[in-house]
């Protein structure tokens, strides 16, 4: 940090609180945003927050002017918040932070209008990014970390104060949002309901008056919702429209989308073409729409076995899991297009000596009895038509349509 006299501090201070003060008096909500984000590093704040380090009075600035002190109550903590923050205090600039945005959100619920929804936007992003960066110094000095649950609370209130008749419902999908991120963060999940019943639910509340952005955001969020519940249908519905109305712009976030679209679709018989794996980076199914294609279990679990770990965190592990029974039915296919290039008379009996042989080809040792279970969840899963022959150990396929497809609707629906 370069030298700052006391004066060049004042300086600074001061025009700080000229441009929050303007900025209200003029209903500026995008001024008035820059200067709460703390968490984005710009120099403005940053070198404010030098001077504050160097002027440790700033509260008397604030006190001794009319024009500053009626926002003191959002102002100083606001300050103090940015001074803890420039030398990793984490933990207490948080703190600070919440009692700044407790005393913004009275402030806004007496405005009658909603012109600072983009600076309340602003302090429900800090909120969850601070409590974050927070909780993490908290883990280190091995405390407890709780300040992320606290933005929670504070985050529901905020969603309380949105959620009324008028032009502010209109905030309520962006600060849904960071309440999910921050639920998927801790891992409450099951916190969402409640949420998503009073969007979803409630007549003050037209989906297509929410902006774009927060409504693919929203879309994401419970579409991954509906993966983890294990509903395909609705999961791939949410999905593919978080996906269609993402900005195209937005690379990160289009990938983020299809980790779970894609197990979505292939659950549902609809597989990916090579170039989309590529284009967007996501060679960790690469292997697994091979396996596919090819009806090669081996290949399958290889690949589940390698990315384990990548898929566990993003909770689509089981989702590919149970692909398995189509990687069978593809095998079964295989044998049944060869059997029937050989002999079209007896293409659709196929010998469960011969799925074992196949199987132990590719380093799957199973014993008949095992292979006649799976063939029987096949035919239950209507993934296969046909019957046992018991006596003679054979499939006995339909003649017609022994391989049903799914055409996007989930095993056995």
């Amino acid at each position: 940090m370069a030298y700052i006299s006391m004066g060049e501090a004042h300086r600074r201070i001061t025009d700080y609180l000229n441009r929050f003060s303007d900025s209200i008096f003029s209903q500026d909500a995008l001024s008035l945003k820059q200067l709460i984000s703390i968490s984005s590093n710009s120099s403005s704040l940053l070198s404010l927050a030098d001077a504050l380090n160097v002027f440790q009075d700033a509260n008397r600035l604030v006190k001794q002017s009319d024009r500053f002190s009626q926002f003191g109550e959002i102002v100083v903590p606001l300050l103090r918040c940015l001074q803890n923050y420039r030398i990793n205090r984490l933990a207490e600039a948080y703190n600070s932070f919440e009692k700044s945005a407790n005393a913004f959100l009275q402030e806004f619920r007496n405005w009658e209008s909603a012109w600072a929804m983009e600076a309340l936007y602003a302090i429900a992003y800090e909120i969850r990014v601070l409590a974050e960066m927070a909780d993490r110094e908290l883990a280190s000095l091995g405390k407890t970390p709780e300040k992320l649950k606290a933005a929670g609370s504070f985050l529901m209130k905020m969603f309380g104060a949105l959620a009324g008749k008028g032009p502010k419902r209109i905030g309520a999908l962006n600060v849904t949002c960071q309440l999910f991120k921050v639920y998927f963060k801790l891992g409450t999940v099951n916190l969402c309901r409640s949420v998503i019943r009073s969007i979803e639910t409630a007549k003050i509340f037209d989906f297509e008056e929410f902006p774009v952005r927060d409504k693919v955001t929203y879309m994401y969020y419970t579409g991954r919702l509906e993966v983890y519940n294990e509903n395909f249908l609705a999961a791939d519905q949410k999905l593919e429209y978080a996906l269609v109305y993402c900005n195209p712009r937005s690379e990160g976030n289009i990938r983020m989308i299809l980790k779970y679209l894609i197990p979505v679709k292939l659950s549902l018989g609809i597989i990916p073409k090579s170039w989309l794996l590529e284009k967007h980076n996501l060679g960790e199914y690469h292997d697994i729409v091979l396996a596919l294609k090819r009806g090669d279990l081996r290949l399958l679990r290889r690949a589940l076995q390698e990315h384990e770990d990548q898929f566990l965190r993003s909770g689509v592990y089981l989702v590919l899991e149970k692909l398995e029974l189509q990687v069978y039915q593809r095998l079964v296919k295989k044998i049944y297009i060869i059997q029937k290039q050989k002999d079209p008379s007896k293409a659709h009996q196929v010998k469960l000596d011969v799925i074992v042989k196949a199987l132990r080809w590719l380093e799957m040792d199973m014993d008949v009895d095992e292979v006649e279970c799976i063939m029987a969840i096949l035919i239950y899963k209507n993934l296969m038509k046909g019957y046992f022959a018991h006596k003679s150990k054979v499939v006995v396929l339909s003649k017609q349509d022994p391989f049903p497809k799914l055409n996007g609707k989930p095993v056995n629906s």
